[in-house]
């Protein structure tokens, strides 16, 4: 638009790509980055980490020229010109470098979460060189691809495409630039939210029960046995709930509940009697709890609901697609820029950037795939020279879409797993006919559809951080370049953090099951190379006993599509002649159950192996086609009917805070219907609720890694001696989460200081 002007005009230069910008953007984006896997390996959602890094940058840059401009530092022996510079004032268009920079991390790990541990539930080991590079390569593609872009979407569609959290987070810089403090509900949702998750996460102080339960069995029919209602209890779903509304937190809750309290009561009601197990189920429904009921029936038909929704999302959006497409290569077209130097706020990287960068791309991602191939996936220099053009072809095509998509309905609506769904299908059914069935070759196209879905993520973040440079004023080469910096500062951290949560969540669960090894045993393997396996296992038995043994003490078995036994990992024993211990994966259990990757995973083995409970499938395909032709969105629904609903209760709880909080705020101004907005004060003290809850629960993950790796159980316990065991009641963490959500709609009431 050409009525348009900047915050800062393209005439100022004022400090932008400054060395504190982007030393203080790449530490938010390790923050980030680790606290966005914690957080959607858990809760299957992410939130968007611009603002809250817009507001902490504000308010940090502000304390340390404040610090540096302290007698105490003046009188160091630093160069005059030195002090001078750390002791300014940070502009506006520095602290946007310092959220272009961070939200990197927020962005890629969203990529990466929700494609990548189903190498996982292939039977697969997390590398952390194959996560990096995947990673890189798909958060470079986001940034690349979205240069030549840029004008078209965020300058020439200005008026058409608002791109909601792109525009707010220029409000947010904006407002600090004015002045008034943001930073301080931050920080304070940050304070409670730690101090709390301190004392109710499970691997830390763990003074009250982290997730209360309650199992209904009423009468001598056992009316809704196999329900369970439970919470875990955490600050960071509480602040999630909070964000994403009432609405869509209680549609997820009402997956939840047709899940846990219709579905798997009718599975115990009609399967009681019978003696022996239905499948996928190993042992028979009446011995089933909740859990094991949720695990073996609930998984495949959410998995199939997730896929149906993410499907009908990205069929409805067709036509903004193929709009998307064609503005994208009108875009590409010869002169299309023009010709004349542009000005600062118009002065993009070059299409040589972008067309190198491609080409470094495809050699890349064809060395990689060339010199470190997916374990007994050897297809030949030809096929991964066509897997390396895919991506990039995939890759332009989902970047277009995406980025027109978020600048309609946000980040949050964007239908990134049915675009990635499509492409493991292509992928998939190539395989197929190429008679490429083995598991490794499902762990292959996982790899070409996580790079499309890293890179489509990254593409709709990048898209808005644009937006918000173009509101005030930045200039957008060096906002690109900071994305590609912030890219390989987050993938550092990305990796680390996967493997910690799955090594530090992983349980040694025994489940004595008579075995004859030297017998054929189709989808059952041997895994020779156990390096992730510790050196000391803790197995848990009957009663919650625990009993230490070797390593050298079993065999590890792989079952992957398995007749006779779950998919998953399993020690046998030489000495017994009988599998004795389930080890169960941290990523994938309860406490982190990755739905997206578990969909994708699911997708790729029904193509490849054929074998899957295609009547729980059908089921869950069912169920979202109803909800559609309610008129609700499946996919929230979809997601909810996948994930515990220790999961989704506390969201939903999140959501009725913030339901009272609007409706508090119509009552005492009846003639404004304007309800929260993302720079609230309720929604700052939720975005410190959820970093607070992702660090401390990342602090605990680490703990409980070194207490399990060096034999040191509950370093961190509360004590067990009175009056500290009255609070080992289901009821005070009940009243402790209440207080907690009592803070949340306090804070959001309380305006913040102008």
């Amino acid at each position: 638009m050409a009525d348009f002007q900047p915050f800062v005009p393209a005439t100022e230069r004022p400090p932008e790509f400054t060395l504190r910008a982007i030393l203080l953007g790449c530490f938010f984006g390790l923050i980030f980055g680790a606290v966005t896997v914690y957080v959607g390996l858990r809760a299957g959602l992410t939130v968007a980490a611009s603002i809250p890094i817009a507001v902490l940058s504000i308010s940090m840059l502000r304390w340390i020229a404040a610090i540096c401009r302290s007698k105490f530092v003046q009188a160091l022996p630093l160069p005059r010109s030195f002090k001078q510079w750390l002791g300014s004032e940070a502009s506006i268009l520095e602290n946007n470098i310092v959220q272009t920079t961070g939200n990197a991390g927020q962005s890629i790990a969203s990529g990466v979460i929700f494609t990548l541990p189903a190498l996982i539930f292939l039977g697969f080991d997390l590398q952390y060189s194959r996560i990096f590079m995947l990673a890189l390569i798909g958060g470079w593609l986001g940034v690349l691809f979205m240069i030549p872009l840029r004008r078209q979407l965020i300058v020439q569609e200005h008026g058409v495409l608002p791109y909601p959290e792109g525009t707010a987070c220029a409000d947010v810089l904006i407002a600090g630039e004015r002045g008034g403090s943001l930073a301080s509900r931050v920080f304070l949702g940050l304070g409670l939210g730690g101090l709390y998750t301190f004392f109710q996460n499970e691997n830390l102080f763990s003074a009250w029960p982290s997730t209360p339960e309650y199992k209904p069995d009423f009468g001598p029919q056992h009316v809704l046995k196999g329900a369970s209602i439970n919470g875990d209890l955490t600050s960071e779903y509480l602040g999630v709930g909070y964000i994403i509304g009432a609405r869509v937190a209680g549609i997820l809750f009402a997956g939840g509940v047709l899940s846990w309290l219709v579905i798997m009561p009718l599975i115990y009601f009609f399967g009681k009697d019978l003696g022996h197990p239905v499948y996928p189920g190993e042992v028979p429904i009446a011995q089933m709890g909740p859990g094991d009921l949720w695990s073996a029936y609930i998984k495949p038909m959410g998995a199939g609901a997730v896929a149906a929704s993410g499907l009908i999302t990205l069929i409805k959006t067709v036509p903004t697609i193929f709009s998307a497409l064609t503005a994208g290569f009108k875009t590409m077209r010869p002169g299309a820029g023009g010709s004349a130097k542009p000005s600062r706020t118009e002065n993009d990287l070059s299409m040589g950037v972008v067309l190198i960068g491609s080409l470094f791309i495809v050699v890349l991602m064809f060395l990689f795939l060339e010199f470190r191939p997916v374990p007994g996936a050897f297809v030949g220099w030809g096929a991964n020279l066509a897997a390396s053009l895919l991506v990039v072809v995939f890759g332009f095509l989902f970047v277009t879409v995406s980025s027109r998509i978020v600048g309609i309905v946000g980040s949050s609506a964007s239908p990134v797993s049915g675009m990635t769904i499509a492409t493991l299908m292509a992928t998939a059914a190539v395989f197929l006919v190429e008679g490429w069935t083995a598991p490794a070759f499902g762990a292959l196209a996982i790899t070409i559809g996580g790079v499309v879905c890293i890179a489509a993520s990254n593409s709709g973040d990048t898209s808005q951080d644009l937006k918000t440079g173009y509101i005030v004023g930045s200039t957008p080469r060096l906002q690109q370049i900071a994305l590609m910096i912030g890219v390989v500062v987050s993938t550092v951290v990305i990796g680390f953090t996967l493997n910690l949560m799955n090594t530090g969540l992983e349980r040694f669960q025994s489940e004595p099951h008579a075995w004859n090894i030297n017998a054929a045993h189709p989808g059952v393997s041997i895994e020779n190379n156990a390096q992730y396996l510790p050196n000391e296992i803790r197995v848990t038995g009957p009663n919650n006993t625990v009993t230490v043994h070797s390593k050298s003490d079993y065999i590890v078995l792989n079952a992957i599509g398995s007749t006779e036994l779950s998919d998953g990992k399993y020690l046998y024993s030489p000495a017994t002649h009988r599998i004795e211990v389930h080890w169960i994966q941290g990523i994938g259990s309860a406490s982190a159950p990755a739905p997206q990757a578990r969909l994708m995973a699911t997708v790729i083995n029904g193509i490849l192996s054929r074998k899957l409970p295609w009547g729980l499938v059908l089921l869950g395909v069912s169920i979202v086609i109803a909800v559609e032709l309610l008129g609700i969105r499946s996919l929230p629904f979809a997601v909810g009917a996948y994930l515990p609903i220790g999961t989704t209760l506390p969201i939903f709880c999140g959501g009725v805070v913030r339901w009272f909080v609007d409706m508090a705020a119509k009552r005492a101004n009846p003639e404004s219907a304007e309800t929260e907005s993302e720079i609230s004060p309720g929604s700052l003290y939720a975005s410190g609720l959820i970093a607070a809850g992702g660090i401390a629960g990342l602090i605990g993950v680490a703990l409980k890694a070194y207490e399990t790796s060096f034999n040191k159980p509950n370093m961190l316990g509360f004590p067990q001696t009175f009056p500290f065991t009255i609070f080992d009641n289901q009821w005070v963490a009940v009243a402790a989460f209440a207080m907690l959500g009592f803070s949340l709609y306090y804070f959001a009431r309380k305006p913040l200081k102008k």
